[in-house]
């Protein structure tokens, strides 16, 4: 065989081997979407009533004054939320902050389903995640270029975790949520609040934080693990103060928020997310 034709399958090799590589590295991707497509289809069929102050009647006062802050009376009820922030994580107390994007999806009907899909650089290398809860399972997937493992998350640990995640996510992106009759409300003071939230079989629990204005300021719960890089896991108690409410689409919402594990030997913030780039709700289409 000539040096030529060597040559030749050489190079179909490398073309070949590179656009295989390339496809696998967006399979994350590719699962976001086709999660995503599914609950914009189930969302679609369904109504799209107003929400009224008779919606908000079972509510406890401080849960009330903070839906009428933000603006939801008078609005279409949000069957979904679409969201696109930047800001900063760290996997580790020890290490340093890597620049993020993330882009999510929630739907709140009656298979919740949150799928939040990351972008971020560590070293030098790109580095994908995918936080997906769906009915069938509640998983964090990491992988170095799209490839390579670096975390794999799943089991009942974080179907509860996430299950938490979700709520939050109910509270700070889509206030009009909260009329839900999946959560169960007892008033501790007039500026908080005890919420018991169920979804998929699974009921957490959180305190939220109002001030007098109105404003959600932070939601503490002890129903998620911390679950470090050395494969232990445990239940943590975990914090995400927000603020800096600024109106969006029509809406009084905060443009930043922090996630904190309280642990025993101190405070760790995770995560840090400042500019909320895009939030939209009842979406129809993948974007």
């Amino acid at each position: 065989m000539s040096k030529k034709y060597i040559l030749l399958i050489i190079i179909i090799f490398v073309v070949i081997t590179a656009l295989f590589l390339i496809y696998k590295s967006q399979g994350l991707r590719r699962t976001y979407e086709t999660e995503v497509l599914k609950g914009l289809k189930r969302v679609k069929a369904q109504e799209n009533n107003i929400l009224t102050e008779k919606d908000m009647e079972h509510l406890p006062e401080p849960v009330q004054k903070y839906l009428r802050y933000v603006g939801v009376v008078g609005r279409e009820k949000v069957k979904s939320v679409r969201v696109v922030v930047e800001g900063e994580m760290k996997l580790d107390p020890k290490k340093g902050w890597a620049k993020i994007k993330a882009e999510q999806y929630n739907f709140f009907d009656s298979h919740p389903t949150r799928m939040f899909y990351i972008k971020a650089k560590m070293l030098g290398i790109p580095v994908l995640g995918l936080h997906s809860y769906t009915d069938d399972e509640a998983r964090m997937l990491i992988k170095a270029a799209g490839l390579v493992t670096v975390m794999d998350s799943k089991g009942p640990e974080m179907r509860i975790s996430d299950t938490t995640t979700l709520f939050n996510d109910m509270c700070f992106f889509a206030p009009a949520t909260l009329i839900d009759d999946r959560i169960k409300w007892e008033t501790v003071d007039s500026l908080t609040v005890k919420a018991m939230y169920e979804s998929l079989g699974t009921r957490v629990s959180a305190l939220l934080y109002f001030n007098e204005k109105g404003e959600l300021i932070n939601f503490v719960s002890d129903d998620r693990y911390y679950a470090p890089m050395d494969g232990s896991c445990k239940k943590a108690r975990w914090s995400t103060p927000i603020g800096n409410y600024k109106e969006r689409n029509g809406l009084r919402l905060p443009t930043y928020g922090e996630a904190v594990w309280l642990l025993d030997e101190g405070d760790y913030c995770y995560a840090k997310f400042d500019n909320i780039k895009e939030i939209e709700y009842n979406c129809e289409e993948l974007k």
